[in-house]
């Protein structure tokens, strides 16, 4: 035990007096630092030109990190919540820092299957168990508003790659002479992508150990000043009981949200993964020249992610006041609209397109955030990080499907840089019958069957404190 028993959770509980809002940024450091995946486009050229190999071949090392969170957080779920935050995010740390190192390894050494083990598989682990560790823990500290706290957190999984994208670049013009931060097709040497992944994994390993150290479990007891239980129990399909997180799997509710998250990310996905040459595409002239620039694209993307990032907070914030359920009606609801014109009026105008394309980001988002909380609602705090973790293989999911889909349908229609906006309408009109089976699956959604509680609900809700 020794120097490690600081991570035991029993030494984690806050002393009298303790600031709650101490606790997002903690959650907040994780989140950021393992956000850091969605800028791995940033040296994907370099990647591809180190290797030789093909666009796929690179890819799938993203591919396997975003399986491996959904895995990691299934079936790691239930011990984060009996070992605590701390010592979750401590390990998430070490498995994030880990894959850089040894992603680093494979690349020196030019065996890619190395990096796929590193980036992939080890630092695949790192994001899951980081991902899930400070949920219950946040909805503890705000039960008065559990879809600000949590949005607080999660947001910053979303705004990783704006810190991420720009740092990545100068250090590989740090390490590389003739490296252009300023050009997307600049292409980096090996050793600069070495020195990248190590300071990248010795850095962030850093950053994390603040939220380590500063996360802490409320007091037995404790509840927020003003904080009156009895008004949480008036609230439509919100609960006071517990849900074991084995039980919460075999009710309706769990699988209706489960269908709801994988609708809401595949429908984002499908344009996060795109969205580069899609705003070239949609706006291309009869000469096959577009007349967005690939800088402007570029901006695009960045403008996304912070829609992105931005919707997490601004809409789980939101659900406090209006519900869980009428929030994801609107996700769903409106981002069939959005999808529509997309396909139909989105080629008329680039602010048209902009726009439409920063709301749908904004639902995903959103989505992400928002769930912790509607688990929260249907199942109560005991176990919701484990609970939080089996849905999160709807992410997995959906991680497949989204760009399966809209690839698929790209693929038949031609060569990528001849594309039109013609060519993105039966994906995305798919799209819309994707999110309609989530509003359906949002709809059915009702308050659990006692059948499912624990017997001694307040009990197992003190003995996870």
């Amino acid at each position: 035990m020794g120097i490690l028993s600081v991570l035991d959770r029993e030494h984690t509980v806050a002393p009298a007096g303790y600031s709650r809002w101490l606790i997002p940024p903690a959650a907040l450091a994780v989140h950021l630092c393992i956000g850091q995946a969605y800028a791995t486009s940033v040296y994907k050229t370099s990647l591809v030109q180190h290797f030789g190999t093909g666009q796929t071949a690179i890819g799938v090392v993203f591919s396997i990190a975003i399986v491996m969170l959904g895995l990691s957080a299934a079936v790691g779920g239930t011990w984060v919540e009996r070992n605590g935050p701390r010592k979750a995010m401590f390990v998430s740390a070490c498995f994030w820092a880990a894959g850089f190192l040894v992603g680093a390894l494979g690349i020196g050494t030019g065996q890619l299957w190395i990096v796929y083990l590193g980036y992939g598989v080890i630092g695949g682990i790192g994001l899951g168990i980081g991902y899930i560790s400070p949920v219950s823990t946040l909805i503890k500290w705000f039960p008065d508003r559990p879809g600000l706290a949590t949005g607080l957190a999660i947001m910053g999984f979303g705004g990783g790659a704006l810190v991420a994208s720009p740092l990545s670049r100068q250090l590989l013009s740090l390490y590389d002479d003739s490296y252009d931060p300023g050009n997307s097709a600049s292409v980096a040497g090996g050793g600069a992508l070495v020195a990248l992944f190590l300071t990248l994994g010795i850095g962030y390993f850093v950053i994390m150990m603040f939220g380590v150290f500063t996360i802490r479990v409320p007091a037995e007891g404790w509840k927020p000043d003003g904080f009156d239980p009895s008004a949480v129990r008036q609230k439509s399909l919100v609960t006071t009981a517990s849900v074991s997180a084995a039980n919460a799997i075999k009710t309706p509710q769990f699988w209706c949200l489960w269908v709801v998250l994988l609708c809401n990310v595949t429908a984002g996905i499908g344009i996060l993964e795109q969205a580069s040459p899609m705003i070239q595409d949609f706006f291309r002239g009869g000469d096959g020249k577009s007349s967005v620039a690939v800088a402007a694209a570029a901006g695009f993307v960045g403008l996304l992610s912070i829609f992105n990032m931005a919707g997490r907070f601004a809409w789980s914030t939101t659900s406090d006041v209006i519900g869980r359920k009428p929030i994801y009606a609107l996700y769903l609801g409106v981002g069939i609209v959005a999808y529509a014109l997309l396909a139909t009026v989105g080629h008329t105008s680039t602010a048209v397109f902009v726009l439409l394309a920063a709301v749908i980001l904004s639902f995903y988002g959103g989505g992400f955030a928002t769930v912790p909380a509607y688990l929260r609602d249907l199942f109560g705090t005991y176990q919701v990080g484990a609970i939080h973790g089996r849905l999160l293989t709807a992410w997995s999911v959906a991680g497949v499907t989204g760009p399966l889909i809209i690839n698929g349908f790209l693929d038949r229609e031609g060569k990528p840089g001849t594309l039109t906006a013609g060519a993105y309408r039966p994906a995305l009109f798919t799209m819309v019958g994707v999110l309609a089976v989530g509003f359906v699956a949002n709809l059915l959604i009702r308050p659990v069957a006692e059948r499912f509680h624990e017997k001694t609900s307040t009990e197992t809700a003190e003995a996870t404190r």
